[in-house]
């Protein structure tokens, strides 16, 4: 059966259309929408969403098939209680009256499995209703998470928490966002511009809103002289950092660097400055490789696509293209970083350098098209005074190599606690 969507305006206001059947329902089993969107919000950080969270934590680090996706468990791990109490005294203050909004719509990317649990997480903890549109694509991340839902809702434990919950799946040619559009108080949106633009030809209600979390652009600053100091072991720790920000997503993640900046400042070696620049990417490069190598599948049309980008930035810009023993890892050394850098990307281990002088290089291309900038070899007290000094357009979040796929309650310059709920005001 299939229940066509009708939807209309009278003077503005938006008349809410009847759910289509064109989605597949992925969690729960069965639902009355009707009943599931008059769900009154709760507070931020309620015992009972903690103590579900944590259950669902517990059934997932204990299930043998999580094991073959780190990224399972890294979000089964921010699940535990002791974190969620530990970032609640973050983002609650004490005496603070705040609910959430009420009814979250949720559009999941289609290139990062997990990031679906986590946007969930985000409106859960936040005290709002959710439903989830996940990936079109089929991944085993997305399908175990929905299995122990199903077994804990099974369990009767936590069906408070759970009917707060809908998950579904359907393709560009459903109408289902009209419908789940139309009943939203928040409506966020992760992906590209394009996808940003379609979702958003379905009509809100008058006073509901979008978080949107566009396509980026994500980089590296790395600090030349702590390179050439580095032991092995901290190399390899470093290496398999790397590993984890980009060939971990195939470097399709917003997070993922694509230029690594190095930073040549006060390098002092016998050989001369420019041999010590070539010594540092060297020892870099080696161990990046060595890691990869031993982690990494690389798919042959991947090879291809990165030799044609290569090509096609050669063919833009002053470009070198720097030794390695095979494409895995493929480098482009850049005389110069042209400002339309962020159009020539490419994934699966492909990137650009350049070595700079210091961080105030990098300032005048960042746009708010950048993200991310993940960094190596530099103290906080360094990277705050750049922010302020350059009062940079973009680079929402400065973070360690090795924690730039790391969720964090705020993303993108929003906090999406402050977001995903309102102050009642009591004078």
């Amino acid at each position: 059966m299939k229940v066509e969507l009708k939807m209309r305006k009278s003077a503005d206001v938006l008349i809410r259309m009847q759910p289509s059947s064109n989605y597949s329902l992925l969690f729960p089993k069965t639902i009355d929408w009707d009943k599931f969107i008059a769900y009154r919000p709760d507070m931020p950080f309620s015992d009972e969403v903690i103590e579900f969270l944590n259950a669902l934590s517990g059934t997932l680090m204990k299930d043998r098939m999580s094991r073959l996706y780190p990224d399972i468990i890294t979000f089964a791990y921010f699940c535990r209680k002791a974190n969620l109490l530990k970032i609640k005294v973050k983002y609650v203050c004490n005496g603070e009256l705040r609910l959430g909004r009420g009814v979250l719509f949720h559009i999941a990317p289609s290139n990062v499995p997990i990031n679906f649990g986590y946007s969930l997480v985000a409106g859960l903890l936040a005290g709002n209703v959710n439903i989830v549109r996940v990936s079109s694509k089929q991944f085993p991340q997305v399908n175990l998470i929905i299995k122990h839902l199903h077994e804990l809702m099974d369990g009767g434990l936590y069906d408070e928490v759970l009917n707060r919950i809908a998950l579904v799946r359907y393709d560009r040619t459903s109408d289902a966002s009209a419908y789940f559009s139309s009943v939203a108080n928040v409506r966020i949106i992760w992906g590209g511009d394009a996808t940003i633009q379609t979702i958003r030809q379905n009509a809100l209600p008058a006073r509901s809103f979008d978080v949107c979390f566009a396509d980026r652009y994500s980089i590296a600053a790395i600090r030349l002289e702590v390179i050439i100091n580095a032991s092995d072991a901290e190399m390899k720790k470093l290496a398999e950092a790397f590993y984890n920000d980009t060939y971990l997503f195939d470097q399709n993640a917003c997070s993922a660097p694509h230029i690594i900046f190095w930073v040549n400042r006060n390098v002092n070696s016998a050989d001369g400055k420019e041999n010590s620049v070539a010594v540092a990417k060297t020892k870099f490069w080696t161990a990046v490789h060595e890691y990869v190598s031993a982690k990494y599948q690389l798919q042959a049309v991947m090879s291809v696509d990165k030799l044609t980008a290569f090509y096609r930035q050669a063919a833009c810009m002053d470009i070198k293209a720097e030794k390695m023993p095979d494409n895995v890892v493929v480098r482009s050394e850049l005389k110069n970083v042209p400002s339309n850098i962020d159009e020539f990307r490419c994934a699966c281990g492909y990137f650009s350098e350049k070595t700079i002088a210091s961080l105030d290089e990098i300032a005048p291309i960042v746009t708010v098209k950048y993200q991310t900038l993940g960094y190596y070899g530099f103290d906080r007290s360094e990277l705050v005074d750049f922010v302020r000094k350059n009062r940079v357009l973009g680079l929402d979040r400065i973070v360690p190599i090795g924690e730039t796929t790391a969720f964090a309650f705020t993303w993108d310059g929003y906090n999406l606690i402050d977001t995903f709920t309102r102050i009642p005001s009591v004078l």
